[in-house]
């Protein structure tokens, strides 16, 4: 599979998006996810892992080790008797705490979104254990107030023979006009080094996982989501499994400035991403992606 990483790693990824809505909240009719009090937009952690993942099956599919375990439409339970099966373990076999070690290795290996993010594999007859990944992602948030928006739509055609005289259907469209977004994320080799428990996440999965990060949004378009682009990725790179440097004084070396006279920008030119490169801690490298 490739070289396991051996270096601790943290990362900011500035996207935005223009007349589309990002992250709907079923709770709230689907209108953009905000804040309630600060009008603050938000994107979860698991609409980007998504992404990711769709992103991953697209470029890798058919290739041993890139399989998804969370795949849209599938029976997590089924994929876990599917690593039984393969491992030959039978059913009788099944409680057995090396079986399930040696379930949860086959795991690992065989799909990426477990090796990278984890999974928790405990339920149903198959229990493949659980996994902490050494990527976690924090949920997104806009660097300015949103304002949702809802449009009335119309189509002009109806789905059942007893509206035909209606002619059409009236709907609903939501959305933002505009919205950047930040979203900060950990890497932690400890958690991939095969010898400390890890899930064996290698130097290759790193790359593809960066990738996956700019790239996206580019086949995830829909109407719904308007454009969706990634503005800027930052990789700050220990020369440690242990870091160099605290992870909240790194991602506070990113900042976005909003230029003179605007309270909410309206398109990219709006405003500026500056990066800190004074006095960087020994040690550590920072690295623009995009």
């Amino acid at each position: 599979m490739g070289t396991v990483i051996e270096n601790k790693y943290e990362f900011v990824l500035l996207f935005d998006v223009e007349n589309g809505n990002p992250n709907g909240d079923p709770d709230a009719g689907n209108l953009p996810r905000i804040d309630p009090e600060t009008s603050i937009g938000i994107v979860t952690d698991v609409c980007l892992k998504r992404k990711i993942r769709n992103y991953v099956d697209l470029r890798k599919k058919g290739e041993i080790g890139y399989n998804i375990y969370v795949r849209e439409g599938t029976v997590l339970n089924n994929t876990q008797k599917y690593a039984y099966e393969s491992l030959g373990i039978k059913k009788g076999e099944k409680k057995s705490k090396e079986n399930k070690i040696e379930a949860r290795s086959f795991m690992c290996q065989n799909f990426f979104d477990v090796r990278t993010f984890g999974a928790v594999m405990t339920t149903g007859d198959y229990n493949c254990g659980q996994v902490r990944g050494p990527v976690q992602i924090n949920f997104s948030k806009s660097v300015h107030p949103v304002i949702p928006q809802e449009l009335t739509i119309t189509r002009m055609a109806v789905t059942n023979e007893k509206d035909e005289e209606k002619g059409q259907t009236m709907g609903r469209k939501t959305y933002i006009p505009y919205g950047l977004y930040r979203v900060e994320g950990y890497i932690d080799a400890n958690q991939a080094i095969l010898e400390n428990g890890g899930t064996g996440f290698t130097e290759e999965d790193l790359n593809l996982f960066f990738d996956a990060l700019i790239n996206m949004f580019e086949f995830d378009r829909s109407s719904s989501r308007g454009k969706m682009m990634a503005q800027k990725l930052i990789v700050f790179k220990h020369d440690s499994i242990f870091g160099n440097a605290p992870s909240h004084k790194l991602f506070e070396r990113v900042k976005v400035n909003l230029k003179k006279d605007i309270d909410i920008p309206r398109n990219i030119g709006n405003f500026d991403i500056v990066i800190d490169y004074e006095n960087i801690p020994s040690g550590l490298e920072i690295l623009e992606k995009l």
